[in-house]
């Protein structure tokens, strides 16, 4: 590792697993009624049939269908940290057919929404949200399954 290699870091602790070969969300299992949720859930069992309180931590399937998709055309506010001079990109809603839930993410550089149709299969992967001096701040992105 070079002097100049910064340390890569989760931009948000704990939702999802830091591991390029194998990344994935880790999401909650109700352990009753088998629901599962991203965010995890800690407390109560949101779905309406079930009283269930305890939850297992799991890892979400890495693929699915891109249910729907759009192009983000403005910087976020804060606390996003936009690079300067701020750059569009696309956001994926993709559905997890084992979870039967839709999660959005920002889609992977390079990949506009002229690429992108609905249905078509997605993966997770790991990407540079942005840098500072010392570290690199790391998030999920989706991107087309070649």
């Amino acid at each position: 590792m070079s002097d100049d290699a910064k340390t890569r870091t989760p931009a948000i602790e704990g939702w999802f697993r830091m591991d390029e070969a194998d990344p994935a969300l880790l999401g909650t299992r109700c352990t009753r009624c088998k629901t599962y949720y991203f965010p995890k859930e800690s407390s109560f069992c949101r779905n309406p049939r079930c009283s269930g309180s305890e939850f297992e931590e799991v890892p979400l399937s890495r693929r699915g269908k891109l249910w729907s998709f759009t192009n983000n055309c403005y910087a976020p506010p804060l606390p996003y940290v936009a690079p300067d001079p701020f750059e569009p990109y696309a956001i994926a809603a993709v559905e997890l057919a084992e979870e039967q839930m839709v999660v959005l993410g920002q889609v992977v550089k390079g990949v506009g929404v002229e690429d992108l149709k609905a249905g078509m299969e997605m993966e997770l992967v790991l990407g540079t949200l942005y840098e500072d001096d010392d570290k690199e701040y790391v998030v999920w992105n989706w991107r087309p399954v070649a």
